[in-house]
């Protein structure tokens, strides 16, 4: 405070010494000198006082050029009083002049520190955004905005989200962490309490997609009185850092998802490799074991031999399914489709499980009014002896397995429904991941690939397959496919009239 009393005290010094200084220039001149001359030496004075010292010099340049006008050159000299009313207006003009060149000088002068304020700061926002999209970690952009704030004498700290999409506030304190969840919630900026200087400021990091995380931004003194008249510039600065760190969380996003597809590709090769190739001796072993089990054995050989053809058979299954779903994702598992209808898939697929299905007892519920639909029996087939075996599988003995046919919407719909133990919501769409089971730990035969092939054999018709269960009241597994249009059947009067 005390240096900048100095430093206006000397300001107007120097004002004092400029008007003394025309006064001496003029004052021996006085007889011959036009006062019209000197008057604008004096106006000379209070215009370069406006440019250089400001508009507080300037005015007092005025008054000061009046007085000793009067005093030193206007007759009677050394005297204020005059002997001509004209002087004064000539006084009048001088001082009006005076101040309004000093208002309009100091006018320009703002507006040009306007305009190089904010050219200054547009180029800091420039150079901050430069900085921010090359920036590759959470690390590189808060060090560029604690480089940017350091420039605005403020300190900064980000608040983030934590996994669960809610405000980290655990490293703040309790008046501070109320402060930065109203901003959150209010997505607004959110003023402190400061007991000397201006309060720090909580602004919202509001991204395209969301809310991101809060910016506290804290002055130092030196940031001054005007600091909450800055707050659109930190408003921009919060904006800035929220695109940044949205951009950076699509480009993990990407990441990731590059990594999964290419972990799933080469997944996907080493299984389709490993079941081609083990597909013929597992064949000629199933075979050459259903030989063995066929020929009169005594009672523990023929046993022996049942059970490795029961094995070789699981084994044999396996590798189907992992070389069938390595075609599926492939895109090249032809598809034979022709109009049919549910009973046709139903009955045959009731055939192939007759023994599995043994244990249950079966409830049809087929629609008599089912269209035709267009799949390929042999891999539609193949979905509803899944869900079947599935059903019998985690079912209890004796219980009911229904099998419902039915329309709705614009779909044709086929569900197996048991009387199992059911599965927990959060579970269900985890089932259809390869190698995920209801059991992790189970003694029941599998590895998980079944619903992921009936899945993609469902959406490979165009229709979809999905499952809902009750924990504790059974799984309902429901294959959906598109109705379309099927042709006109004609009957046998209309076929003989043609």
């Amino acid at each position: 405070m005390q240096a900048h009393q100095a430093s206006g005290l000397w300001r107007y010094g120097l004002v004092i010494v400029a008007c003394l200084l025309v006064t001496l220039l003029t004052a021996p001149f006085r007889a011959t000198l036009e006062l019209a001359n000197a008057v604008m030496l004096f106006l000379l004075v209070v215009f370069l006082v406006a440019l250089k010292l400001g508009r507080g010099p300037a005015v007092f340049a005025a008054l000061l050029g009046v007085a000793l006008f009067d005093f030193f050159l206007v007759p009677p000299h050394f005297t204020f009083a005059v002997s001509d009313g004209v002087y004064l207006i000539t006084f009048a003009v001088m001082l009006a002049v005076g101040l309004l060149t000093t208002g309009l000088t100091t006018s320009l002068q703002d507006e040009s520190a306007r305009v190089r304020r904010h050219e200054r700061e547009t180029r800091e926002h420039y150079e901050l955004a430069r900085t921010l999209t090359g920036a590759a970690s959470l690390e590189q952009v808060e060090a560029a905005v604690a480089s940017y704030a350091a420039h605005q004498h403020c300190r900064v700290r980000c608040f983030w989200l934590t996994p669960q999409r809610q405000l980290d506030t655990a490293h703040s304190e309790l008046l501070e962490s109320h402060l930065l969840q109203m901003a959150f919630t209010r997505q607004q900026p959110v003023h402190g309490d400061a007991d000397a200087g201006p309060p720090p400021l909580y602004l919202p990091l509001r991204a395209p997609m969301g809310v991101r995380g809060v910016l506290a931004i804290y002055p130092d003194s030196a940031a001054g009185q005007d600091f909450l008249q800055r707050e659109p510039l930190f408003v921009t600065l919060a904006s800035l850092l929220a695109i940044a760190v949205e951009r950076l969380h699509y480009v993990d996003v990407a990441r990731q998802t590059e990594v999964a597809i290419s972990a799933e590709k080469l997944r996907s090769s080493i299984l389709a490799a490993l079941s081609h190739d083990l597909r013929t001796p597992l064949t000629s072993l199933l075979g050459m074991a259903d030989a063995l089990a066929a020929r009169p054995l005594p009672a523990a050989e023929r046993e022996a031999a049942r059970l490795i053809r029961d094995q070789a058979g699981a084994v044999h299954k396996m590798m189907s399914n992992l070389l069938d779903m390595a075609r599926l994702q492939a895109g090249k598992l032809p598809l034979r489709q022709e109009w049919q209808l549910y009973e046709e898939v139903v009955s045959t697929s009731l055939q192939l499980l007759r023994p599995t299905l043994a244990a249950h007892p079966l409830q049809l519920e087929l629609a008599p009014d089912l269209p035709l639909v267009r799949f390929d029996a042999v891999l539609v087939e193949r979905v509803l002896c899944n869900l079947l075996e599935n059903a019998a599988k985690y079912a209890p003995a004796g219980s009911t397995i229904r099998i419902r046919g039915y329309v709705e919407g614009g779909d044709a719909c086929l569900a197996v429904c048991d009387a199992g133990p059911g599965i927990e919501p959060a579970e269900l769409q985890r089932l259809f991941a390869l190698f995920e089971r209801g059991e992790a730990e189970s003694s029941k035969p599998g590895v998980g690939l079944g619903l992921g092939i009936a899945k993609a054999i469902a959406e490979a018709h165009g229709g979809s397959l999905t499952l809902s269960a009750t924990p504790g009241a059974g799984t309902i597994a429901c294959l959906r496919l598109p109705l379309g249009t099927p042709p006109a059947v004609l009957t046998e009067d209309e076929h003989e009239s043609r």
